[in-house]
């Protein structure tokens, strides 16, 4: 028997715009005018990466990555390359741009990944944070929101791949 399931508005589509405009104004004061690649992982990531970048105005060149680790509401513990990066990052400046950093363990990988491509440098942008479920010390540059130990979909987050389209961030209830 499937359960049913409840969404409860957790980030309306107002705040979501608030705060992206923010973290836009931040960046840009981060980077002062340096070109950045913008590096995304998907599937998650992609309604935010582009509210985000309409507001920066660096040099900004866009490319994306593909990571797995989750299986419906949980974390496998593995995490899995299914897409690698086109550009050569080597030398340039590097923000990645996730949807959610929870344990944390996939954003390690991607780290270490990455910083073997030597880039001049490597920051994270996350649009939302789950401190209480870490289990990886990894360090956010910039982020949205910091939420509870929920699981939450809409905005490019999903429940096996539904939910995606959302304009805001709900909670998913099970009944």
């Amino acid at each position: 028997m499937t359960k049913q399931q409840t969404l409860k508005v957790m980030i309306s589509e107002e705040q979501l715009a608030e705060r992206i405009q923010a973290l836009g104004a931040e960046i840009q004061a981060h980077y002062n005018g340096e070109p950045v690649a913008v590096i995304g992982v998907l599937k998650g990531c992609f309604l935010f990466l582009a509210d985000l970048c309409r507001e920066l105005h660096e040099d900004v060149t866009v490319d994306f990555l593909g990571l797995s680790s989750y299986r419906g509401t949980a974390s496998t513990g593995v995490v899995r390359l299914t897409s690698d990066l086109k550009v050569d990052i080597q030398g340039r400046h590097v923000l990645i741009v996730e949807d959610i950093v929870d344990t944390g363990l996939t954003m390690q990988y991607l780290l270490k990944m990455l910083k073997t491509r030597e880039p001049a440098s490597l920051a994270v942008c996350t649009l939302l944070d789950k401190p209480s479920r870490r289990k990886a010390s990894v360090h956010v540059d910039f982020c949205g929101f910091s939420i509870q130990d929920r699981f939450v979909v809409g905005y490019g987050l999903d429940l096996d791949e539904r939910y995606r389209n959302l304009p805001y961030i709900a909670e998913v209830l099970f009944d």
